[in-house]
Order: C-alpha cells, then sequence, then structure tokens
C-alpha cells in the first residue's frame, strides 16, 4: 500500500516505521531536522524491550507534490497543526484515497456523517474557522484511535514505550472493505487494528484520560503513575472524568470500562510522560483544545455543568499563554542581540 504520513514525530514515526519494516511503501512529509535525519539514514525504531529497527527504504519530503497521490493519508500530527496542511493534501489525493486522522481528543468531524440531532455542528475548538471540514471530504475519512505511547529522542529516532492498538472506524459505523483493508495493513505491522461500529465511543474512552492526565501533568510535572498515586490527584481526575461521562452520556456514548478501571489502567503504564508535559517541557505549544477545550464546548452544547474540567482547562490555558510570551520575548532579545 501506497502510504503518505503527514508527521514523523512520536506517533508518526512509529506508525511509519512499522508499516514501512513490513514492507508498506511509506512516505514520510515532514520538515526540518527529521527530514534530513530520515532522508540520510532512514527512521530507527527503539522497541520496549530495547532492540532498535531502522527502516531505511522510507522516502522523506517537504513537497506534497513531489510525493504525489497516495492509497492512504495518515495524519499524525496535533489536532492545532491540522489546519495549516489542508490546503496541500489534494496533492496526495487520487479517487480512491483514503485519510486516517490520528488526533487526540475530540477531532473536527466528530458530527460529520454523525446522524444524530447534531449532525452536521462544527466543533469549533479545533476547527474555529471550518476550514478543515471544509477542505477534507468527508467521505475521504477513517476515525482512528491511538492507544500506544512512544517518543522521538532524537531527529528520525522513536522509542516504543507501550501499547499496540489502533482502532478504526468509518464514521457513519459501516464496515467497508477499505477500512478492513487498512486494517489488515496495520496488522501486518503488528498492530492490533479492530474495526468498531462506533468510533465515536472508543475517542471517547481514550479522550477520558487524555482530559484529564495531560492537563494535570503538564501542570505538576507529574507522569501518570505520580497522578493516579496521589489521593488528591487521583481524586481530581476521578471528578473531571465523572464530569465528562456526564457530557458523553447526553450524546449517547457509553463507555464499557469503569471508571476505577480507566485510572488503573493508566496507573499501569507507569512513570511515562503526557505527552502534554513533553510539549511544556520542550516549550511546544501543548495541545490544549482538542483534549479539553472540545469538552467543555461540548459540555455547553449538552447543558452539562463541568465545573472541575473548566478549572483545569482555565490553568492550561493560562500555562500556554506564558509559555508563548516567554517565547516571544526569547524570539525578541535574539534578534535585538544579532541587530547589535
Amino acid at each position: 500500500m501506497k502510504i503518505a504520513i503527514i508527521g514523523a514525530g512520536a506517533i508518526g514515526g512509529l506508525v511509519g516505521a512499522k508499516l514501512a519494516l513490513a514492507g508498506e511503501d511509506v512516505t514520510f512529509i515532514v520538515r526540518g531536522r527529521n527530514l534530513e535525519a530520515i532522508r540520510e539514514h532512514g527512521i530507527k525504531l527503539v522497541t520496549a524491550d530495547g532492540w532498535e529497527h531502522t527502516a531505511s527504504e522510507v522516502r522523506a519530503t517537504d513537497d506534497y507534490a513531489e510525493a504525489g497521490p497516495q492509497d492512504l493519508v495518515i495524519l499524525a500530527m496535533k489536532a492545532h497543526q491540522v489546519e495549516p496542511v489542508v490546503a496541500e493534501l489534494p496533492k496526495l489525493l487520487g479517487p480512491e484515497t483514503a485519510i486516517v486522522t490520528m488526533q487526540n481528543g475530540i477531532p473536527y468531524w466528530y458530527f460529520q456523517r454523525h446522524g444524530g440531532r447534531f449532525e452536521g455542528t462544527r466543533v469549533s475548538s479545533v476547527d474555529p474557522n471550518g476550514a478543515i471540514a471544509a477542505g477534507i471530504p468527508a467521505e475521504r475519512v477513517i476515525g482512528c484511535v491511538v492507544y500506544p505511547a512512544s517518543e522521538l529522542v532524537a531527529p528520525g529516532v522513536i522509542r516504543h514505550v507501550e501499547g499496540d492498538r489502533f482502532p478504526l472506524g468509518e464514521l457513519d459505523g459501516s464496515t467497508t472493505p477499505r477500512v478492513q483493508a487498512i486494517a489488515r495493513c496495520f496488522e501486518n505491522a503488528g498492530f492490533k487494528a479492530p474495526v468498531l461500529d462506533n468510533i465515536r465511543a472508543e475517542i471517547w474512552l481514550k479522550l477520558w484520560g487524555n482530559l484529564t492526565f495531560n492537563p494535570i501533568s503538564s501542570l505538576t510535572h507529574s507522569t501518570l503513575e505520580d497522578i493516579c498515586r496521589f489521593p488528591l490527584s487521583r481524586g481530581l481526575a476521578a471528578s473531571m472524568m465523572r464530569e465528562a461521562q456526564e457530557v458523553a452520556h447526553k450524546l449517547d456514548i457509553s463507555f464499557r470500562v469503569p471508571l476505577e478501571k480507566r485510572i488503573a489502567g493508566a496507573e499501569k503504564v507507569g512513570k511515562h510522560k503526557t505527552s502534554m508535559l513533553q510539549d511544556v517541557e520542550a516549550g511546544r505549544e501543548p495541545e490544549i483544545d482538542a483534549l479539553v477545550g472540545s469538552v467543555v464546548e461540548l459540555a455547553r452544547l449538552t447543558d452539562t455543568p463541568t465545573p472541575h474540567i473548566d478549572a483545569v482547562h482555565i490553568l492550561v490555558k493560562l500555562l500556554a499563554r506564558t509559555m508563548s510570551e516567554q517565547r516571544g520575548q526569547v524570539r525578541l532579545l535574539e534578534t535585538e542581540r544579532l541587530a547589535a
């Protein structure tokens, strides 16, 4: 299968490396040091047990036209990074090209091909201008939930921490030949990729943890194990999860895992830093709107009070603003230094 992966970070790199090692025709659409590293050395995967594998046959480019039409396009960047690439996507699309979205949180397409009372409603926290929904035809989209934990440890080098599940689903819940083919492709690469008839329920199950552990970890610089083993932060996480569960129930979503079991699952991951904490420590813009802001938006849409989620949302948004101001000050000082 001819596959373009936009982004070669922790998840895009993991998926692309394993697909390439399984014999798929993989092209990474990347920039900067990742582009240089993959072009020169391929992409290296360090497995959870310490083994190293290098996929040397992959291609890397920052030119969508050079990559050309694909069988499958995987959007493997953060939710706030999707809109800037939408205008380039048509260069990767043939008549039958499917697009798999791997963003955490409530996706921009949540109410597309939904069939419920909010059919067609735009989730403005993740698609504020409507540009993503307008630029990506809903019929091309396959939903995906990302469960593995991995880290980009150096340009072109991915360390897999744990997990191998990438549930997939058509937006309308149907089981089609294309989603089955994509699932087989993932399974051949060593992943588990069950095809679900309700991908939104699985999105909520993953989001249940992301919504809570990501912002708490970024605010406290604590790992999953730290949060779950400290009674006060564990209690805060549980309160946020109960509020999110009420929002989901009003959208006809039920959870197949009890709340305490979901927390226990996060604790079992151990001393892992969430993606939001990794972003904060690296000085990158944290992924807040898709993970927390979208739930606040859906809470208002369904008239559901979410005081704990609201408070954490405010704090993490303030953290992001402070980080942005600090980055701006650093850039200004560097400009002044160069001009001196």
